[in-house]
């Protein structure tokens, strides 16, 4: 029996006559074929990631081609469909093809036209799939998770990646927001070309833009808080979008990157609202972690695991109560909060236990002070290694002013040029 991934091109007919000469000839040409009378089966028979082309008559009992092509495109806009019509219905299969069908051939069918577009067609469908497959192993390991939300948002990333289209990510702080931008640009098309990061914030007129634009060219701009722009920047932006579509040459790929509420910033009047517009037509909106809490532990024993790596260090247990500590949690800065609570606790600092504490020592084999002198060095040191010696990363991480840190580390002897990475 034939696999439905297996099927390379699905044929519908209600005229089991024409049905078998076609089958006959596509199956004598080398093609995996499945052959139905009745539209409503390809509900069964297809989903969003299958590899192959439907070639299905334009008229039929039951269910239209029409409404076909209205249901396959519903699995996957990009899954290719050729319509068989007759002569007298042109214009409805020039509408079918406006619709998101692939082609439309006439009858009486000519072999030789439908073999054609089979061959030009096919072996790119399968290439598309197994992009998506690679890019959905790619993004499951980068964008980490096993909620409905976020798998959602994994399966929608494989089918815009492959695209070049607008698009605005949403979300709080620590979400991932800009993981998804990257995930993006990595897995496109243009992802041979530059990914430029700017701030709003940072464009004070548009000549900025414009030189961001132009080290972005024949790649993306990752566009943190567009709002923050000047009105005349946001309009020069919607002109230089709108070109991109009428020319239809994509110069610049943009990836908006705002908070949770784009829409109160147009109601504000700081975002233009065409320009929201134009960003919005693709929108990932990532959800906060306490909406996603079935991940929370995994990703904490993850991001201690990563972390205990990079220090070459034995995972520590974790106890049951730390971890419906974890649980119970509001997780204000989302999964980046998280990931450095991971990091802290992997280098002995227990935060989220009442009042930040560090575990307790097994026994007492030194004198107080040394055992503090001690722990201290042992704490800086292993930050030192997992911020490869950069002083402003490590003074922000152990919280401490770099004045004060500087003179912990000369107190013990540490360098921080020891711990820099050497390529």
């Amino acid at each position: 029996m034939i696999m439905n991934n297996d099927i390379e091109v699905l044929i519908i007919d209600d005229d089991q006559d024409v049905l078998d000469s076609y089958q006959q000839l596509l199956e004598m040409s080398g093609y995996k074929v499945k052959a139905i009378t009745d539209p409503t089966q390809v509900t069964t028979l297809l989903h969003k990631d299958w590899p192959g082309v439907v070639v299905t008559d334009m008229y039929m009992p039951g269910l239209s081609g029409m409404d076909l092509l209205e249901h396959i495109k519903s699995l996957d806009p990009e899954l290719p469909v050729i319509m068989i019509t007759g002569h007298g219905d042109i214009p409805m299969a020039v509408d079918a093809v406006r619709r998101g069908a692939l082609d439309f051939l006439q009858k009486p069918l000519k072999p030789a036209e439908l073999l054609s577009l089979l061959d030009k067609h096919l072996p790119v469908r399968k290439q598309k799939i197994e992009q998506r497959t690679t890019l959905s192993q790619t993004t499951s390991e980068v964008l980490l998770g096993d909620s409905p939300l976020i798998v959602k948002i994994r399966e929608k990333i494989t089918q815009i990646a492959l695209t070049t289209r607008d698009v605005l990510v949403e979300g709080e702080n620590g979400t991932g927001r800009h993981t998804v931008a990257k995930l993006l640009h990595q897995n496109s098309t243009i992802s041979q070309g530059p990914f430029v990061t700017t701030h709003g914030q940072n464009i004070t007129c548009t000549a900025d833009l414009q030189r961001a634009m132009i080290s972005a060219r024949g790649g993306s701009i990752s566009l943190n808080n567009p709002h923050l722009m000047p009105s005349e920047t946001q309009q020069w932006l919607c002109r230089f979008l709108l070109e991109q579509d009428r020319q239809n040459k994509k110069e610049v790929r943009v990836l908006a990157v705002t908070g949770t509420d784009p829409e109160s910033l147009v109601e504000q009047e700081t975002l233009l609202p065409e320009l929201f517009y134009f960003l919005s037509q693709v929108r990932f909106q990532l959800p906060p972690l306490k909406q996603r809490a079935c991940d929370i532990t995994p990703l904490f024993k993850y991001f201690l695991k990563q972390s205990c790596q990079k220090l070459n260090k034995t995972v520590p247990a974790v106890d049951k109560a730390y971890i419906n500590t974890l649980n119970r949690h509001d997780w204000t800065g989302n999964v980046l909060e998280l990931k450095n609570v991971a990091e802290l606790y992997a280098i002995g600092i227990v935060k989220l236990a009442g009042q930040d504490r560090t575990k307790p020592l097994e026994q007492m084999s030194s004198p107080l002070d040394d055992l503090v002198d001690s722990y201290e060095k042992q704490v800086i040191e292993d930050a030192l290694y997992l911020f490869a010696g950069r002083i402003n990363d490590v003074s922000n991480y152990l919280q401490v002013p770099r004045k004060k840190l500087y003179l912990r580390m000369k107190k013990h002897n540490l360098d921080k040029s020891e711990y820099k990475v050497h390529g």
